[in-house]
């Protein structure tokens, strides 16, 4: 069976729905893969909303939802992920950075508490599990037939890069990392070896990241350094600054296009289908 990735949110930092965000998308981190043994969710910002209500009108009635970190944007829309609050659904949620810090429950719990959201999060009435991993774990029990390794990335407070292998495909999800100029991530790499498909944070440009040092982001230029060292097949540039609107990111891709003719630049609601000794093929 095919595996199809869907890109439900593609912006980072905020939302932007505007007039000047309608090509690429303006909900933030959410993107699912669909094998033949379930829906593996990466991230849970405001794209997981729309994500939720598919859910609803599919037969499957389980997910496993794996968070790279817990800033706003990647997991403001779990508080309106409608599967959640839906009992007979079961939901398992697995973080890999917060095993000494109060763990991915807390988190969550924390953001839907009083003053900040009036539901708690005991109201969702799902059979829903919150596991902490401690980054660089191989997780095998998640879905059958799918093997998810990790690995930690470079990012304020901690955050995770994934790698999903099924029936020969390998994709790698490695978002809110920032590199070091000139030097190699080895962890990146690791997780991107040979991958048939990487999504990669693309914040930033290269002339613009100098004075965004710090803030825990990489460039679309680094992303197509390491995805040629990595022998990666296809390379899907993702988490869009919202300053970047369509005009911006359309030149974003003509210069990525340009430099690298297996490169794809994220937009919400793109599908991507997989299978094995062939190229990701858009729908």
């Amino acid at each position: 069976m095919p595996v199809k990735v869907r890109f439900w949110g593609v912006r980072g930092s905020i939302a932007c729905p505007s007039s000047k965000h309608v090509v690429y998308g303006g909900n933030t981190s959410c993107v699912d893969i669909e094998c033949a043994g379930g829906h593996l969710i990466l991230d849970a910002g405001t794209g997981l909303r729309n994500l939720g209500q598919e859910l609803l009108q599919s037969p499957s009635r389980r997910a496993v939802l794996l968070l790279t970190h817990t800033h706003w944007d990647h997991i403001n829309g779990f508080p309106f992920f409608a599967p959640a609050y839906c009992p007979g659904w079961r939901l398992r949620v697995l973080a890999g950075h917060l095993g000494e810090s109060g763990g991915i429950e807390s988190v969550l719990a924390s953001q839907m508490a009083q003053p900040l959201f009036p539901i708690p999060l005991d109201a969702m009435k799902a059979d829903l599990s919150y596991e902490d991993f401690k980054a660089g774990t191989v997780l095998t029990d998640l879905i059958p037939g799918v093997t998810v390794r990790t690995a930690p990335l470079n990012h304020p407070n901690g955050a995770t890069g994934y790698r999903i292998e099924t029936d020969g495909i390998a994709i790698a999800f490695i978002t809110d990392t920032e590199h070091v100029p000139g030097v190699p991530d080895a962890n990146v790499l690791a997780l991107m070896q040979d991958a048939d498909l990487a999504i990669y944070d693309s914040t930033y440009t290269d002339a613009e990241y100098p004075a965004k040092a710090g803030w825990g982001h990489s460039t679309w230029e680094e992303g197509v350094r390491l995805a040629r060292q990595s022998g990666v097949k296809e390379l899907v540039l993702f988490h869009h600054d919202p300053d970047h609107d369509d005009e911006v990111m359309a030149r974003i891709e003509r210069e990525a296009r340009a430099a690298c003719n297996n490169v794809l630049v994220a937009r919400d609601n793109m599908v991507l289908t997989l299978e094995r000794g062939r190229q990701a093929q858009p729908e």
